[in-house]
């Protein structure tokens, strides 16, 4: 993909590349929900799974699953980000692909065992319905398809934003339609998908087959790095998610939505 056709959330991404995981990887609030994430993908995708990663980022979860026996291949909007993807887990295992475009992949007769995409990648699609469709081709029939995307009401970031002065940011998750961001001055725009809209884009080849919040009392990023700074207060958060995760599912930060592939 020519770097001057990037989508712009893959360019306001390849911006930030270099120094994401500099950035991200120190803040305890992301490794709490990450390895809340990492929990269901164990469960989800049984050791020698071969599994589609759908906006992986710098490869972080990817060379995680592999070093535990699952075979991944990433895929990617931004081609910074695939490079950087690309020293985790080789070159052969990473390209730089938008979700948008997954039907192309497809088309090659490439086949996988599950799916999954984390920390909100299709929030920067406008439309799923081609991604849905991509999918209920590259997934074998009783593959699994885990897909992490930002709740709709997180009451954590509400109180974080307010209590920090940006109201403007306290209700952006209720708009139904496309809200502006921003990253290192490159535009572009974040949707915050519906469940029915996610559970429709999926149809007619996935069923749903479980959602739970990912971050419900553990705090969004938006709290760092004051959250980092009390790792035992993060600690009991996470022992209230473990709880309340099922019943509470739609106030997460992020919301893990669970898909079977239908024969």
């Amino acid at each position: 993909m020519a770097r001057g056709r990037l989508l712009p959330a893959g360019a306001a991404f390849d911006a930030l590349a270099a120094s994401f995981d500099a950035a991200f990887d120190p803040w305890l609030s992301v490794a709490a929900q990450r390895a809340a994430v990492r929990a269901e993908l164990m469960v989800a995708f049984p050791s020698g799974a071969s599994l589609l990663e759908i906006g992986g980022g710098t490869g972080t979860d990817a060379a995680w699953l592999i070093e535990r026996g699952r075979a991944v291949f990433l895929t990617d909007a931004s081609p910074a980000m695939v490079a950087q993807a690309a020293r985790k887990i080789g070159p052969r295992n990473a390209e730089a692909i938008a979700a948008e475009h997954l039907g192309r992949l497809a088309d090659r007769g490439v086949r996988f065992d599950g799916a999954y995409s984390n920390f909100a990648a299709l929030n920067c699609v406008s439309e799923l319905a081609p991604v849905g469709e991509a999918l209920g081709r590259l997934v074998r029939p009783g593959g699994m398809a885990v897909l992490v995307l930002f709740g709709t009401c997180c009451p954590g970031e509400i109180a974080v934003e307010a209590i920090r002065g940006r109201f403007g940011n306290c209700l952006r998750r209720f708009r139904p339609d496309e809200v502006p961001a921003s990253l290192r001055g490159r535009a572009f725009t974040v949707r915050y998908h519906r469940r029915r809209e996610i559970e429709r884009a999926m149809a007619p080849h996935f069923r749903p087959a479980g959602r739970k919040a990912i971050g419900l009392t553990v705090p969004p990023s938006a709290a760092e790095p004051w959250i980092s700074r009390h790792p035992r207060l993060l600690e009991a958060l996470e022992a209230i998610d473990r709880r309340l995760a099922h019943p509470l599912a739609p106030l997460g930060d992020h919301v893990l939505y669970l898909f079977e592939r239908m024969a």
